[in-house]
């Protein structure tokens, strides 16, 4: 090995790519893998590094190791002193150490570092409520400031904020102002069409800590972290079940109002589910969007091909014993 310094002797089988130590294969590997065997014992995320373990530590001390020399400001990541730098060399932008979303002033920056640290600095006197901004905070005390209240003319509801009014028109206006560059659909809100992109974009930001699994939208995320928790927050009046979502607290109220507000414009069946509505349109349709990759056979309803499946284990373990 030191006859020869350039070699790298350990070839990874996925990609091919060559590494000096069998050690740094193995670190390697898990990029291929997804093993994330080195775990927080405070927050319990899992990292595939070390070193990666020794960094996120940080978040949980005091400890700010990284001195800027030049203000003396201390920081918990030498990232976020690079980008400190920036400031004292002029350079135009700061990075977030945690998203790397760029920001064009250092102030800028320290508010939006807010929301990754959870730092709630302004309290309301009223309510005891905190905030990570001050104009949020200004904000919140329209809520106690009953003269300040919003009302629609349309339908009399009262809202704390002028602009939650604004956006509440379109409701009744039926504007949609923000459209879909790729397949035309139309929102009344921004944050609404921001969120539609990610279907095309396939992008899934939120992630679940537990199992892994990742999620377009945060409310999505929180629903789901109730399967772990086996938190059912959304309890029927009628006979006291409780549901994960609000949702299913919609669906099952129903039984109890026999409310169908979903109608067969074919045979003029009722739903109380809208989703259940089409499937059924399948039978007038004829439409089977429900194939088996065994023998390619299609079906109307999911529930008719998992049934047929079952044909094909059956057959599977009789060749077997």
């Amino acid at each position: 090995m030191r006859g020869h310094p350039n070699k790298k002797p350990y070839e990874c089988s996925v990609c091919l790519k060559c590494f000096l130590k069998k050690s740094l294969l193995i670190r390697h590997m898990r990029v291929h893998t997804g093993e994330k065997p080195y775990q927080c014992s405070t927050c319990l995320k899992s990292f595939s590094d070390k070193g990666n373990l020794a960094n996120h530590m940080i978040v949980h001390t005091d400890e700010k190791p990284h001195h800027c020399s030049l203000c003396i400001k201390t920081f918990k990541r030498k990232e976020s002193l690079v980008y400190h730098m920036k400031g004292h060399t002029g350079q135009s932008y700061f990075k977030c150490s945690e998203c790397l979303k760029d920001f064009k002033h250092h102030s800028r920056l320290l508010t939006h570092m807010k929301f990754h640290t959870g730092e709630k600095r302004y309290h309301c006197i009223v309510c005891q409520r905190v905030f990570n901004q001050k104009h949020n905070l200004k904000q919140h005390m329209r809520v106690h400031e009953r003269d300040s209240i919003f009302r629609c003319t349309e339908c009399l509801k009262d809202f704390n904020y002028k602009h939650h009014l604004v956006l509440h028109m379109r409701v009744h206006t039926g504007e949609k102002p923000y459209q879909c560059s790729i397949c035309l659909k139309e929102f009344t809100q921004k944050t609404h069409l921001n969120v539609h992109m990610r279907v095309h974009t396939k992008e899934k930001p939120y992630h679940c800590s537990i199992c892994k699994e990742d999620f377009s939208v945060k409310s999505s995320l929180i629903s789901h972290m109730r399967v772990h928790t086996g938190e059912k927050p959304y309890k029927c009046s009628e006979c006291q079940q409780c549901f994960s979502r609000h949702l299913y607290l919609l669906y099952h109220m129903r039984i109890h109002t026999g409310k169908k507000p979903y109608n067969c414009s074919v045979c003029g069946k009722d739903f109380r589910i809208k989703s259940t509505l089409v499937k059924h349109m399948n039978v007038h349709t004829k439409e089977k969007p429900y194939q088996c990759s065994i023998c390619l056979k299609k079906f109307s309803f999911k529930s008719s091909l998992s049934s047929h499946l079952k044909i094909h284990r059956l057959e599977t373990t009789s060749l077997f014993t």
